[in-house]
């Protein structure tokens, strides 16, 4: 029985102390022990997470995170150092922006988006690029999809691009340059026509210019050279009119821009005031430029020659007869400002934000007398912009304008050229 007892009390003592060892060791467990108290292993070792353990709220937010990326509409791609795509949403699949890598079961950004990612990198500066891609092999009959990318750096590796699908905006811009373009064609034939119809009128009546009319058939002559006359005023103002509507067209896109070369403003100035001497002559206007020689600008000679041109002849036609006109040139290291003075009406405070607008004319009555067409000062607005530049007003009332055309001093920065997107199939990377 001793034995018996014996043996029972060193179990129970046995018990005791694992009991005890277990509690302590609960106690003075790490704090890495207690967060991963709510994980459990499978049978491979791998670390699954439960439902209740501290990961949980941690792991819902990083997958809501993900299913909303990949339910945007706009494409979304991240690319590390080497541009190896790190994260694609649907949406940039669909647009085709992939394309399948040199290894079997890879997959490689699109070369813009190489292009693009390398330049943010460099500069440090955040890209933005408007264009049209092929979809499917070259010389397919799909339309081209135009996209918006934009490319962001994360950090000092990786970068994100974002792509917008403006397929639809692209098209209808086509539409409306190429309903204006092809009209303003049209048109030039009829006005043309009308033109030199109105000029043999005007031929045929010259007597009538020199009688007076003394019986009917005088008349009839004297008001078939009026009639004459203003169908040959009408003609030329819808002439310029179609002339400026090409013009505008072609600054908004339908050709591409020229490339930005040297211009010297000191022979935009020459033949600008040799392009309105008859005008200026014709309402004894003085035409004076001041400013220092061998400036240059950098862009197209024939598009800074019509806005400086637009600006002078607006002057001219809203300034009173013995009057004048004055060019003042400035610049520094980078900028030159060009700025045409006049002593005419002016324009109206309400008036002057919205003077660069087309058809906007600030005094109807006045430019339906100068034959206007109300598109000059949107040209010249459109020029400037194309060239990095911008055009400035101040007016007084009563007391004369001065528009100042700002243009570059230096060449833009040259980006690396985007490469050509050609045989590129949409969805076909994801393969």
């Amino acid at each position: 029985m001793d034995l018996v007892y014996s043996i029972l009390l060193a179990l129970v003592a046995l018990a005791v102390g694992v009991g005890a060892g277990l509690l302590y060791a609960r106690a003075r467990r790490s704090p890495e022990q207690a967060r991963a108290a709510g994980s459990r292993s499978d049978e491979g070792g791998h670390t699954i997470e439960t439902d209740d353990g501290p990961h949980a709220a941690k792991h819902a937010m990083k997958g809501l995170g993900r299913k909303s990326l990949d339910s945007l509409r706009v494409g979304v791609v991240v690319l590390d150092a080497e541009d190896h795509p790190v994260l694609v949403n649907p949406a940039a699949r669909a647009m085709g922006l992939l394309r399948s890598g040199g290894a079997p079961g890879t997959i490689a950004a699109h070369p813009i988006l190489r292009t693009l990612a390398g330049q943010v990198r460099r500069t440090g500066v955040r890209r933005e690029v408007e264009l049209d891609l092929p979809r499917g092999r070259a010389g397919g009959a799909h339309a081209p999809l135009g996209l918006h990318l934009r490319a962001v750096a994360l950090n000092t590796t990786h970068v994100a691009i974002e792509a917008a699908d403006v397929t639809e905006a692209h098209r209808l811009a086509r539409v409306r340059r190429d309903f204006v373009a092809n009209v303003s064609h049209e048109l030039k034939t009829p006005i043309g026509a009308l033109q030199l119809l109105a000029e043999a009128l005007l031929d045929a009546t010259e007597t009538a210019a020199e009688v007076e009319p003394e019986d009917e058939k005088d008349e009839d002559l004297v008001a078939a050279r009026r009639f004459a006359e203003r169908i040959h005023h009408e003609s030329a103002r819808m002439g310029r009119l179609v002339n400026e509507l090409l013009e505008l067209t072609r600054l908004q896109g339908a050709e591409p821009l020229p490339t930005p070369e040297p211009v010297a403003v000191d022979w935009v100035i020459a033949e600008v005031i040799d392009r309105t001497r008859t005008t200026a002559s014709a309402k004894t206007i003085e035409v004076t430029y001041a400013g220092p020689k061998g400036a240059m600008v950098y862009g197209s000679d024939s598009q800074v020659a019509t806005a400086v041109t637009n600006l002078l002849e607006n002057a001219i036609a809203y300034s009173g007869e013995d009057t004048k006109v004055s060019i003042t040139l400035r610049q520094d290291e980078d900028w030159v400002e060009i700025d045409v003075a006049d002593q005419g009406i002016g324009i109206a405070p309400h008036d002057v934000d919205r003077i660069f607008e087309r058809f906007y004319r600030a005094d109807q009555a006045r430019s339906r007398s100068t034959g206007g067409t109300g598109l000059g000062l949107a040209i010249v607005k459109h020029i400037a912009t194309n060239h990095g530049g911008r055009v400035d007003v101040t007016s007084t009332l009563g007391d004369g304008s001065t528009f100042t055309l700002r243009l570059p001093a230096r060449p833009p920065e040259a980006p690396l050229p985007l490469p050509a997107a050609i045989e590129i199939e949409s969805g076909a990377a994801g393969r």
